[in-house]
């Protein structure tokens, strides 16, 4: 049977993963069982998916990351190069935790910037953007712009990666596609 998705020949590609068309694997990389990848994916070199990770269509996962049983990506996410995912609050080395494994769900459109670390249990908000090297111990809202250790709320984004600006009446308008967003009760939503 002919595979409908590419992976490079130093790639290893465990049996009972589920990997979409188009998704290209590139070296050393390692996909496990149980994982699902969707359709045009593009996993990065030296990237590991533990089983039970979830990735939607057209997610980009940079180099040098470890995608930890408890994630899932929702489609069109950005992960940069060598972001930290957990999937242990209190990890020790003799203590054997796998049955406290915690979902970190990160939605639609956002985008996760170079060595960002973002702590289990939280939610990355539609088309939010994580700032390089942030830390994030906290759920982040849509369209949220995070920056810093830990990281806290600097600005909002637009669905296209410009920051948002808002009048004096809660309107911003994205510089590339002219759409329209409402600030209303510290929550963005497009018109």
């Amino acid at each position: 049977m002919d595979k409908k998705y590419f992976a490079h020949e130093s790639a290893i590609i465990d049996e009972n993963c589920t990997i979409g068309t188009g998704t290209k694997i590139w070296h050393f990389s390692h996909i496990m069982p149980g994982c699902v990848i969707g359709e045009n994916c593009n996993i990065g070199q030296n990237v590991v998916v533990s089983p039970g990770v979830i990735l939607g269509k057209n997610v980009k996962v940079q180099n040098n990351i470890s995608l930890y049983t408890g994630v899932i990506c929702e489609d069109d996410v950005f992960l940069g190069p060598s972001m930290v995912f957990t999937n242990v609050i209190n990890p020790r080395s003799s203590i054997i935790r796998k049955d406290q494994y915690q979902q970190t769900l990160v939605k639609k459109g956002a985008s996760i910037g170079a060595n960002a670390t973002i702590v289990c249990g939280n939610t990355i908000g539609e088309y939010a953007f994580i700032g390089a090297g942030a830390v994030v111990t906290k759920d982040v809202k849509p369209y949220s712009l995070v920056v810093g250790n830990p990281s806290r709320h600097a600005g909002w984004m637009s669905e296209y990666g410009h920051r948002l600006y808002f009048n004096e009446k809660g309107e911003a308008v994205c510089p590339e596609s002219n759409e329209l967003y409402i600030l209303k009760d510290n929550q963005v939503h497009k018109k």
